[in-house]
């Protein structure tokens, strides 16, 4: 099935009791599954080993047909420059560079740097949707939470990914910037035919998601 696919997968952290076990989650090519729980739960843990962040002590993780424990190191960053989008938690925004080079950043060091005014095209376009457009040229540092946020949301989406994974995306938002945010991700899943992985405290998020678990599940 085209999508996610994790089977019989173990992660602990070394000198901690915490471990996560997924016997086996699969989310489809043009679906959303919201992972739930509070802080220090291992929702980020998770995310990570989805992205290739971090690899297993056992097990598979599989974004369409490629399983991820196969590649190497540099395999996967230009896997997850070419077919992911992350939103970081903590925005993970250079503070001293502009909106704009912070989103074309992560593709000047991989072929995609090669199309970037059509990228910067596409991010500007969603720049202008979530209110960041008039930002365009303004550094990172300057910018409120929210903002950041959204400019995080903008760099995840800008070069059209396969797979979603957002870690909190709608912390920072008021209810306004939430709901454009949430039809953005959820538009796009739809068009694009995208897997989208969000993980979030906010139960308020729960009825967007008729698949949903709790990361309390997947814990030892």
């Amino acid at each position: 099935m085209p999508g996610l696919t994790i089977q019989n997968l173990r992660f602990s952290h070394p000198g901690s009791s915490f471990a996560l076990q997924v016997k086996d989650l699969r989310v489809g090519a043009g679906s959303a599954f919201a992972l739930l729980g509070p802080s220090g739960a291992g929702k980020t843990t998770l995310l990570r080993l989805m992205a290739g962040l971090l690899k297993p002590e056992i097990g598979d993780v599989r974004l369409d047909k490629t399983s991820l424990l196969s590649l190497s190191e540099a395999e996967r960053r230009a896997f997850r420059l070419t077919q992911i989008g992350m939103v970081f938690q903590d925005f993970a925004l250079l503070d001293y560079l502009t909106v704009e080079e912070n989103i074309l950043l992560p593709h000047c060091f991989h072929a995609l740097g090669k199309n970037r005014a059509a990228l910067a095209d596409h991010a500007r376009t969603l720049a202008d949707q979530l209110g960041i457009e008039r930002h365009w040229q303004q550094l990172a540092g300057r910018l409120s939470q929210g903002e950041k946020q959204r400019v995080a949301i903008i760099r995840a989406l800008a070069h059209r990914p396969r797979f979603l994974f957002a870690d909190e995306p709608t912390a920072s938002l008021d209810a306004t910037r939430r709901g454009q945010v949430m039809e953005l991700l959820s538009r796009y899943t739809r068009e694009q035919q995208a897997t989208f992985i969000l993980v979030t405290h906010d139960t308020d998020l729960i009825p967007l998601f008729p698949d949903h678990a709790r990361v309390e599940d997947f814990t030892a």
